[in-house]
Formats: structure tokens, C-alpha cells, sequence
């Protein structure tokens, strides 16, 4: 797989590209500074505002974080009658410029599969002229697990996703 990129709408500012065999790389420029965009990735009252896509009927249930280096955090998701959660631990943070953290997908009471093992997730933000630049990488323990998350439609609502984040951080200039 190469990287990839919406040819229409607004999703072509998102790109996603596949690198080597146990990566995934997002990136986006957003319309306000590090600091808002930042709190926006790691304060839970923000991220329930933009982390499901809401097109596809997903919704944040709760959502849970202790945004320090060893802390952990917990986002429940609701779609069609199921609930599913992401959770992990915080191995750097650096506020406004870089965070990374463990990322498990978690069973849940309601049968969601299992995922398959932690993936490390870093991502940086890099101001310029009042926008920062995203770039997210996802690194998996396997190539299978990278080609599971991407045959899971992630892609779909991951962009809108970023979209949903772009005009909350807007929001909040």
C-alpha cells in the first residue's frame, strides 16, 4: 500500500500513508495554534467532541485520561447497540508539541473482538502562522495488526474525525 489521499472535498486535507510494514501515517494541518490544538487531543471534555465519527452513528460513551507521562486513559465508543473501548498509557508528554501513548483496542461486555496487541501511537504538532501541522504515527506490533486496523474502514472515520477536530479547534480561537 502507498500513501493515500482524498482527490475530493474537504477529507484531502487529511492524508493517510502506510509506511514500511507496521505503519500508519496521518497527517493534517489545523486552523489554530499548538496549545488549543494539544488540549484538544488530550482534554477528555474535548476529545468526546470529535474522536467518532458522527456520520456513522458512533458516539463517545465516556472518556477518561490522566495526561501524564505513565497515566493512562479510556474512551468508550456506542455503535449500533455495541460498545467498544480504546485505552493504553501516556510515554511522553510534551505539551504543545508531542504526546505518545500505548493504544490497545479492549472487548467489551457486548462482544466487541478483541484487538491484538498494543500499538504506539506519537504525535506531533508543529506551529506556523497560527495552524499547526498533525502528523500522527501509528506503529504496530505486526503487519497483520497494521492491515487489520486499515481492513476495519478506520480510514473512512479517522478523516472525519479530523474534520470534526478542525472545526472544534477553530472553534476555539
Amino acid at each position: 500500500m502507498a500513501g493515500r489521499s482524498s482527490d475530493a472535498g474537504p477529507a484531502e486535507k487529511t492524508t493517510l500513508e502506510i509506511k514500511g510494514d507496521r505503519e500508519i501515517v496521518i497527517t493534517r494541518t489545523l486552523d489554530a495554534p499548538p496549545q488549543i490544538v494539544f488540549a484538544a487531543w488530550t482534554r477528555p471534555e474535548l476529545v468526546r467532541r470529535w474522536w467518532a465519527p458522527a456520520s456513522l452513528g458512533v458516539s463517545v460513551v465516556s472518556c477518561d485520561a490522566d495526561v501524564r507521562v505513565g497515566g493512562s486513559y479510556r474512551y468508550v465508543l456506542h455503535h449500533a447497540g455495541s460498545e467498544f473501548a480504546f485505552s493504553g498509557r501516556y510515554t511522553e508528554v510534551a505539551p504543545p508539541s508531542r504526546i505518545a501513548y500505548t493504544q490497545v483496542f479492549e472487548p467489551t461486555a457486548s462482544g466487541a473482538p478483541p484487538g491484538d496487541g498494543d500499538v504506539l501511537v506519537t504525535v506531533t504538532f508543529e506551529g506556523d502562522a497560527g495552524r499547526t501541522h498533525v502528523v500522527s504515527h501509528t506503529q504496530c506490533p505486526s503487519r497483520e495488526v497494521r492491515d487489520g486496523i486499515i481492513a476495519t474502514g478506520m480510514e473512512h472515520g479517522m478523516r472525519e474525525c479530523m474534520e470534526q477536530l478542525d472545526a472544534l479547534v477553530a472553534s476555539l480561537r
